[in-house]
């Protein structure tokens, strides 16, 4: 193994060929020579290192898709995988509780959430939104902070070469608030590995004091910098290997107490460790990137990529070329992990990145429609070889790509339109409206970032309305709350008079046979054609008719034909956006469309003129229709499914659907058991797999009237009526005789559906209650949503598992014997309110019921016991008189109450006080009076003398209180409820 590592030492050496000093630029011309230290073999060795070597396991790179961890959009660290080991939390039977020593390289992504480097990209010349990080863990005191301080030194400056001049490290300096000591022991470990004095920092917590979360396992830590400066001037430090030593634990009540076992985490950026070797100030001057900015170049024909940033980057030209070579990367990765661009979390985060990709590979590198999906095969051809999903994926990234590449430039070509004429219409000192930039961005209508418009402006000098956006968000965050749970009377209405008036004038109903206009691509996607149409009315907010509008006015529209789906049925209304046909930089928003007596009333804001008689191009917001096909369809197949599960004499009583989710409510016989919400899951599952068609037709109502198994609801429906059938074509479906409405979903509905079950991806229930007896509401989420629900049951099922695992080992230490009861409690609260499977939580929360009485019990037993042992030395040195009032070691004001307890017991004719000191300077109180006491001598009032004298407070009964306060005088304290005590009896 030893001569493994020599060799790849040795083949790294030939590779670096020749000093490690940096360069005096970043600036490299492109080649298509090798670089000198390729990734490839750096990355080789760190890994034939740790395993041939130093006996790590190499366990491969997680999905940056995090499984059953909301808190996390992305893997961002190489220890997210692991966290079940540091909590104490893995499953005793699952092979990563066999983990000892390992090491790996970890695809990372930050973007969005607590760690997001993405509005840096390109700025600079090392920030990226996904990097690899290589790492090494030791598990349960495997080793510590003397081997993995040396074999850290190892590696870097005998099998990588580096300098040891050139190094520099630091250790946690101790931090006083915290009563915190320094890590002495670490500055020690790097003198004795000959690191001078003078190169070892000492910092404080916010540098080397490492913390999973608000409460979970911490540590210091020890980083070692690279200086890039060389010993020419003042050392200009990087930061190289960042190494972890979790040996405390933060409690809930901000106190640290020690990890029963220690673990090692270290993390290294490849990245920054190749740009060392290459000898580059720049990430991206490596080979890592080198290949991709050849091809950015080749395919655009822009000028050659030279590495400048800020003032001397004419043109941001090189700003563009990072800003896509990261961004391929990141989505490349991210897609073949199985996360799609889309509407909201992860997916939206995407969505962002790969449209800020596309504007910047358009506008800044003249690059060609379809260019960006033209790298991916660049970046399968760098990073395939150690993920091979990524080779596995190729086609399907390409296409994602592509495809929203092709949407989103049709939308950036609009929204240059809107921006620059909006702009010649403000005057020097403007803000650029808040409304109009909603209306362009992903959460208004033309789906750019908030981010992508601000950088648009931000290039023309002007500045953004950002108060107004604020606003905006929260009227937009009210009306998802509205859709989620809709009011009776909702927006404006047409009354019993306009409609009238309007029959009167002989206008016609509107036309939305165009909402069903739509189609899949052969790549997969869904096309949504736009409608033209005749404005036929207008109408101001308060339903007064108008023959024009403007001046940024809400308003209603009544059109000849419209592709909106009007809400009905239980479907959200589609939201959007139209153009006068003449002028297609002027967008007005249409927030939603509600049905009036036949009538399609559109609720709009007009920016500028809008007049009865003009033609209009109406546009659907594409993605909120899908998510709401998708929920449609899925209802669907849900409602179907209870039937199947629960029998015939299940019937729908309403539902209600957007984007985010559907709520279906059903009449059931009884509450549904979590094997019956498990079985209908499992049900539509099986249905989404088999990707069936779906097939829709108008048909005449009688026809319908007779048809076994056929749903509707008890409302009236138009003749002819439109017919939804899931894998059966629909004259089939209606045939009494073929019964196939008995095997699969067909139902009366107008709603917008899914041409193919498969989109749905996967439906979890995630709530389930009983609005009255006899009918049950159901919550479930689809896709991406549903499967990281599912992740999420699955991770709090093996805590939950673990949990009982140590429950049942049993403990003799009252501390961790709470600290478990503890944990009992805060994995109660997680699944009370996680978005997981129903039929998981029923389960879970019947499992830790139990285990919280189990661990109450043993913490009591514990408690009782240490409360003897405590109660005898008392005793011992208490051995006569009426009182007892001294300190006593315990852990809990309830371990102190027992023991006072047990003092009376076995010493009825004495009163006994006793205080306890606390780590954080607390002192908890606890007394009883004797039982011939005189009435005047109360436990309460005796608790109270002593707690305010100390600052605290006290709460009892005549015979037993208890109380808490600070104090750092016990003695004091002491005396002061010796003195009452004497003063009563």
């Amino acid at each position: 193994m030893v001569a493994s590592v020599a060799a790849a030492a040795g083949r790294l050496r030939r590779a670096l060929g020749r000093s490690l000093s940096w360069r005096g630029s970043s600036r490299r011309l492109l080649s298509s020579e090798p670089p000198p230290a390729p990734a490839t073999a750096v990355r080789d060795a760190f890994l034939s290192f740790f395993r041939d070597r130093h006996g790590h396991r190499l366990v491969p790179s997680a999905s940056v898709r995090p499984r059953g961890d909301p808190s996390l959009l992305f893997v961002n660290a190489g220890m997210n995988q692991f966290k079940p080991i540091f909590l104490g939390t893995v499953d005793p039977r699952s092979e990563m509780a066999g983990f000892r020593r390992v090491a790996n390289s970890q695809k990372c992504v930050r973007a969005g959430g607590r760690h997001n480097d993405l509005e840096d990209v390109g700025r600079d010349l090392s920030h990226h939104t996904f990097f690899e990080m290589l790492g090494s863990w030791a598990f349960g005191g495997e080793y510590f902070k003397k081997e993995a301080c040396s074999m850290a030194w190892e590696l870097l400056t005998q099998v990588y070469g580096i300098p040891e001049d050139r190094l520099w490290v630091s250790y946690f300096g101790g931090d006083p608030k915290a009563r915190l000591d320094p890590d002495l022991e670490t500055r020690d470990i790097w003198l004795s590995l000959g690191v001078p004095a003078s190169r070892v920092l000492s910092l404080g917590p916010q540098e080397n004091f490492w913390e999973m979360g608000d409460t979970g396992p911490c540590g210091p830590c020890t980083e070692i910098h690279y200086d890039l400066a060389g010993g020419t001037g003042a050392p200009q430090l990087v930061e190289l290997w960042n190494l972890v030593f979790m040996q405390h634990n933060r409690e809930t009540d901000g106190s640290l107490q020690p990890l029963p076992q220690r673990h090692v985490d270290t993390g290294m950026g490849l990245e920054r460790l190749v740009a060392v070797l290459q000898g580059r100030r720049s990430t991206y001057d490596t080979d890592l990137f080198s290949p991709l900015l050849n091809a950015i170049h080749q395919g655009c024909g822009a000028p050659p990529y030279l590495g400048r940033v800020g003032a001397a980057d004419e043109g941001r030209v090189d700003t563009a070329y990072r800003v896509v070579a990261d961004h391929i990367r990141m989505l490349s990765v991210c897609i073949a992990d199985g996360v799609s661009p889309g509407m909201s979390g992860a997916p939206l985060v995407l969505r962002r990145i790969l449209r800020r990709a596309v504007r910047f590979a358009t506008e800044i590198l003249r690059a060609p429609p379809g260019f960006l999906g033209s790298l991916v095969p660049v970046v399968v051809e760098t990073l395939g070889d150690i993920y091979p999903e990524l080779q596995k994926n190729s086609a399907q990234i390409a296409s994602l790509v592509s495809d929203d590449e092709a949407a989103f430039l049709a939308s950036l070509q609009r929204g240059r339109q809107i921006i620059d004429r909006t702009l010649r219409r403000l005057g020097p000192s403007d803000m650029f409206p808040a409304e109009v930039a909603w209306s362009l961005s992903l959460s208004g209508h033309l789906g750019l970032p908030l981010d992508l418009v601000e950088l648009m402006l931000e290039e023309k000098g002007v500045q953004l309305d950002s108060a107004g956006l604020e606003r905006l968000a929260r009227e937009e965050a009210q009306h998802r709350a509205q859709q989620a749970e809709p009011a009776r009377k909702q927006g404006m209405r047409l009354d019993v008079h306009a409609l009238g008036e309007l029959r009167r004038q002989g206008v016609p109903l509107t036309d939305d046979s165009p909402k069903y206009n739509y189609f899949l691509r052969p790549t997969g996607g869904y096309e949504f054609r736009a409608c033209e149409a005749q404005v036929l009315q207008l109408y101001t907010e308060d339903g007064t008719a108008v023959t024009s509008i403007g001046g940024g006015q809400r308003c209603g529209l009544l059109l000849d034909r419209t592709n909106f789906y009007a809400e009905q049925g239980g479907q959200a209304s589609d939201r959007g956006y139209l153009v006068r046909a003449e002028q297609q930089d002027v967008l007005f928003p249409v927030a939603r469309a509600q049905v009036c007596g036949g009538f399609i009333l559109h609720e709009a804001v007009a920016p500028e003129c809008l007049q009865v008689g003009d033609q209009v191009q109406l546009h659907v917001d594409k993605a909120w229709r899908l998510g709401c096909m998708e929920k449609h369809t899925a209802t669907h197949l849900l409602n179907w499914a209870l039937r199947q599960a629960l029998g015939p004499g299940t019937e729908q009583r309403g539902s209600h659907l957007n984007p985010e989710r559907l709520r279906l409510d059903v009449a059931t016989q009884a509450p549904l058991t979590p094997q019956q919400l498990q079985a209908v899951e499992g049900a539509v599952q099986e249905a989404v797999g088999q990707d069936e068609p779906v097939y829709t037709d108008e048909v005449a109502l009688a026809l319908t009237a007779q048809v076994p198994g056929l749903r509707s609801l008890d409302e009236v429906y138009p003749d002819p009526v439109r017919v939804v059938s899931v894998g059966v074509p629909v004259a089939q479906a209606l045939d009494p005789a073929s019964q196939a409405a008995l095997q699969t979903s067909v139902e009366l509905c107008c709603g917008t559906h899914l041409l193919r079950t498969g989109a749905v991806g996967d439906l979890v229930i995630i709530g389930e209650r009983q609005l009255a007896k006899g009918t049950t509401r159901l919550l479930a989420i689809t896709g991406e949503q549903a499967q990281q629900a599912r992740e999420v049951g699955q991770s709090l099922a093996q805590e939950v598992k673990a949990a009982a695992e140590r429950l049942s080992r049993g403990s003799q230490d009252v501390v961790e014997a709470r600290r478990l009861s503890k944990h009992m409690g805060r994995l109660t609260d997680a699944v009370d309110t996680a978005v997981m499977p129903q039929w998981q939580r029923r389960e879970l929360q019947a499992t830790l019921k139990v285990l919280q009485r189990r661990a109450n019990t043993a913490i009591r037993k514990l408690e009782t016991g240490q409360a003897a042992k405590k109660t005898q030395e008392l005793l011992e040195r208490h051995t006569n008189g009426p009182l007892i009032v001294d300190t006593v070691p315990a852990e809990s004001l309830s371990v102190l109450v027992k023991v006072v307890r047990q003092l009376c017991e076995q010493a009825p004719s004495t009163s006994v006080l006793l205080l306890s000191p606390q780590p954080l300077g607390n002192v908890l109180c606890a007394c009883q009076v004797a039982q011939g006491a005189t009435p005047a001598f109360t436990a309460e009032a005796w608790a109270l003398a002593v707690c305010s004298h100390m600052g605290g407070k006290a709460w009892g009964t005549q015979v037993v209180a208890q109380g808490t306060g600070s104090t750092a005088d016990l003695e004091t304290a002491l005396s002061t409820a010796r003195a009452y005590a004497l003063t009563q009896l």
